[in-house]
């Protein structure tokens, strides 16, 4: 049975960081399921379809799976057949949110355990809050994303 790990996240824009998390991760897992979850308490600055297909793109040819969805994380993870969540950890105040989540999805879903990577050092100031207002602000963003968003 293929090992699936899911990567949860807004990705509002997926950033290098995230880029580097999923590359690792696949020496580790046979499928990675890349989830953008839909917030109803923020407004996405890019869309979901784009960002579906930027990612796509991203890794083409790779044994990524990009679904877009509005549930528990952990409900989504299992209905997909994963077994794993996948996080990536820039800083301690990170590890301290998600060891919380982490928690509560396993009491959610038994056996769902959540595998913490931490961020590559020349990729760990990069957030997808920064990424969005640099953009914004009409700054080039090319150097902290893994896609091309000019067409």
């Amino acid at each position: 049975m293929a090992k699936k790990i899911a990567f949860p996240g807004s990705f509002d824009p997926f950033t290098k960081g995230h880029e580097d998390i999923v590359l690792r991760a696949l020496s580790l897992f046979d499928e990675i399921i890349v989830g953008i979850g839909h917030n109803a308490n923020k407004t996405r600055y890019f869309s979901l379809e784009k960002m579906t297909e930027w990612i796509e793109a991203t890794f083409e040819g790779k044994p990524v799976k990009v679904v877009t969805y509005n549930d528990l994380t952990a409900n989504v993870a299992r209905d997909m057949g994963a077994g794993f969540l996948l996080r990536g950890l820039r800083n301690t105040t990170d590890f301290e949110y998600e060891n919380s989540i982490s928690q509560v999805n396993r009491h959610l879903v038994e056996g769902l355990e959540t595998i913490f990577l931490i961020t590559s050092p020349h990729l760990a100031p990069i957030s997808s809050t920064i990424v969005r207002d640099l953009h914004k602000y009409g700054t080039k963003i090319d150097e902290f994303i893994p896609y091309n968003i000019h067409e």
